[in-house]
C-alpha cells in the first residue's frame, strides 16, 4: 500500500492533521493500536472535552524552547477551531473565562473529527500494530498488521505517557530515538499530589471537600479550587502546580486567597472579642475543614474567646492560613496524569512544518513533543495548531 501521508495516532492531533491533509488532496491513512479513536478526548474535561481556551498564548505552555510553539499558535488560533465546531453545529459552553467545553458529550467532538476525516477522504485504521518503521529514500516504510505501507511522509501523533489504560505508550519516543532525536526526561503533569503519614490521613478524612486557594512554588502561582482526596490533594490548583513541582520540594498554600488572615483576625478580635476562634474558622471555611483545622492544632487556643489571644498567637494562626506549607510525597503518576511533561526535544524539529530538520519525510506533532500546556484547554489547542501547521506543509 502506498499513501502520501501516514499518521500514527488517532487522537486529537492525528485526526486533525489527517483531515487537513486530506482536504489538501493528499491520500492519507491514520493508524492506531486502540480499538476506538480519540479515547483521551472522550475522558477529557469530565467527559465533556475542554477543547480550547480563547486566551491561548505561548506563556501558557512549558517547554525547554519557549519560542517553539509561537508560530503554530499564531497561524491556527482558538477562533479558527471554534468556527469548525460551529460549522458542525456542536453546542458548547464557556464554563470558566476562555475555557470552552462541549455542551453535552465529548463523543460529539470525536464524531466531528472522524466526520472531517471522512469528508476529506482520509482513512482511519484502528487495532493496527506497527512492527517496524524505516527510512526508504525520500519516503518512509512501515511494516504493520495490514502489511507493508509506503508513505511519502510519516507524521507521529502518538501523544505522551499519561493514562496508559487508554492506550498511551512511549512508541513515539522510540521512533524519535531510532532516528537520532533526543527525548527530554518525561514526568506526569496536571496530576493529583499524594501525601504520606499523618497528612495523608488528614486529607483522607476531608475527602471531597473543595476550597478556593492560591498555591505557589518556584515563582509560579495559581488561584484555583483545591480538592482533598483519599490520597492527598487534587483540584485545578494542585493539577496546575504539579507541572512545576518536583519531588522533595515544599508548596505554599494560601487558604484565604486575596484576603489577609492577619487583618481579618485582628478585626474580629476588636469587633467581637467574645467570639471563639472555632466559630470564626467556621465562617471562613467549609464545616469539615474548619473542624479539621482545630484538630490539627489542638495546642492552639481554639475554644477560648479571641480576646484572650495575644498578637503573636493571632499572627501564628494567620501564617497557618495564608502560608500553609506542605511537602507532598509524590504524585498519582501516569495513571491519572492528564499530560506528559517533557518529550521530544524541539531543537531538532521545524516550528513551521514540524518536520525533522534534514529529514522532511518524518514529522512529529502534539503532545509527543516537548510542549505542554497548562490546565484549561491549552493542550487541545496545541494539538489543533500543530496538526494544521504540519498538514499545510505536507
Amino acid at each position: 500500500m502506498v499513501f502520501d501521508v501516514v499518521i500514527i495516532g488517532a487522537g486529537a492531533a492525528g485526526l486533525m492533521c489527517a483531515a487537513q491533509a486530506g482536504y489538501a488532496g493528499k491520500r492519507v491513512l491514520v493508524l492506531d493500536h486502540a480499538n476506538k479513536a480519540g479515547k483521551k478526548i472522550l475522558m477529557s474535561g469530565g467527559g465533556r472535552c475542554n477543547f480550547t481556551n480563547l486566551d491561548t498564548a505561548p506563556h501558557h505552555f512549558y517547554s525547554q524552547n519557549q519560542h517553539f510553539c509561537i508560530s503554530a499558535l499564531k497561524r491556527y488560533r482558538p477562533e479558527h477551531f471554534v468556527e469548525l465546531v460551529e460549522r458542525h453545529g456542536l453546542a458548547y459552553v464557556e464554563k470558566a473565562p476562555g475555557q470552552l467545553f462541549c455542551a453535552d458529550s465529548a463523543k460529539k467532538m470525536v464524531k466531528l473529527l472522524l466526520t472531517e476525516c471522512e469528508w476529506a477522504g482520509a482513512e482511519v485504521s484502528l487495532e493496527t500494530t506497527i512492527t517496524r518503521v524505516e527510512r526508504a529514500g525520500r519516503a518512509m516504510r512501515l511494516e504493520t498488521s495490514l502489511g507493508r505501507i509506503d508513505a511519502g511522509a510519516l507524521v507521529v501523533a502518538t501523544g505522551g505517557l499519561s493514562i496508559p489504560t487508554l492506550g498511551a505508550s512511549g512508541f513515539g519516543y522510540e521512533i524519535a530515538r531510532q532516528f537520532g532525536l533526543e527525548v527530554l526526561p518525561t514526568r506526569p503533569g496536571l496530576v493529583p499530589l499524594t501525601l504520606s503519614d499523618g497528612w495523608k490521613a488528614r486529607a483522607s478524612a476531608l475527602s471531597g471537600v473543595s476550597v478556593p486557594v492560591s498555591v505557589e512554588h518556584g515563582g509560579q502561582g495559581f488561584a484555583e479550587p483545591m480538592l482533598f482526596t483519599h490520597r492527598g490533594l487534587s483540584g485545578p490548583a494542585m493539577l496546575q502546580i504539579s507541572s512545576v513541582w518536583e519531588p522533595g520540594e515544599t508548596l505554599t498554600i494560601d487558604l484565604l486567597p486575596k484576603r489577609s488572615a492577619r487583618e481579618l483576625l485582628f478585626e474580629a478580635r476588636a469587633q467581637a472579642p467574645r467570639r471563639l476562634l472555632s466559630t470564626w474558622l467556621g465562617e471562613q471555611f467549609p464545616k469539615r475543614l474548619a473542624q479539621a483545622l482545630i484538630e490539627w492544632y489542638p495546642e492552639a487556643q481554639t475554644q477560648v474567646p479571641l480576646a484572650q489571644f495575644s498578637n503573636e498567637a493571632l499572627e501564628q494562626w494567620a501564617e497557618r492560613l495564608n502560608a500553609w506549607t506542605l511537602k507532598p510525597s509524590g504524585t498519582e503518576g501516569w495513571r491519572t496524569a492528564e499530560v506528559t511533561m517533557g518529550g521530544i526535544d524541539t531543537d531538532a524539529i521545524s516550528s513551521k512544518t514540524f518536520e525533522v530538520k534534514g529529514m522532511p519525510q518524518l514529522r512529529f506533532i502534539g503532545e509527543v513533543l516537548d510542549v505542554t500546556g497548562r490546565l484549561g484547554g491549552y493542550n487541545f489547542q496545541w494539538a489543533w495548531s500543530s496538526a494544521v501547521a504540519c498538514a499545510q506543509a505536507l
